[in-house]
């Protein structure tokens, strides 16, 4: 990977909608060269998708809460995680170090939900005890910092 590809992520983060053609401009290639880079950046599994951001609140889902998972001493974390994959409403998962094994970031529509979804959590099989910390405000989310040079 080079100077040009680390650009190409840095704008596509920053923009996943651009167009080949803006990508282009931006680093000094062609679409078709920009195309090719993209899809080797792909295919090599550096760029793994793309997505559209949203307000979670004004999709109705206006408590977000983060919560560790500690294991029972029995449990393996790959059938966790799997059961954890389950719940739609987990919106990200990290096995971690620590005193939890697995940070969730998730999203309700209020506390009623988020307490209906500890309790499911709370019943997986192989989780021993959560740990909830509920969001008050968003300062930012899913930002797009610089690349280091050595990517």
């Amino acid at each position: 990977m080079d100077a040009v590809d680390r650009q190409l992520i840095q704008a596509l983060r920053e923009n996943g909608r651009a167009s080949y053609a803006e990508l282009g401009r931006l680093v000094g290639l062609s679409g078709p060269s920009v195309t090719d880079r993209i899809n080797r950046l792909e295919t090599a599994g550096v760029i793994t998708g793309y997505r559209a951001t949203v307000n979670s609140a004004k999709l109705g889902l206006g408590v977000t809460a983060l919560i560790g998972i500690s294991l029972s001493d029995a449990a393996d974390h790959e059938d966790v995680a799997q059961r954890l994959s389950e719940l739609p409403e987990i919106e990200d998962c990290w096995f971690i170090a620590g005193d939890d094994s697995f940070m969730l970031k998730v999203r309700a529509p209020d506390v009623d939900g988020l307490e209906s979804i500890i309790r499911r959590l709370s019943g997986t099989k192989g989780v021993s005890r959560t740990r909830t910390t509920i969001v008050l405000s968003t300062k930012w989310e899913n930002r797009v910092g610089e690349l280091p040079e050595q990517v």
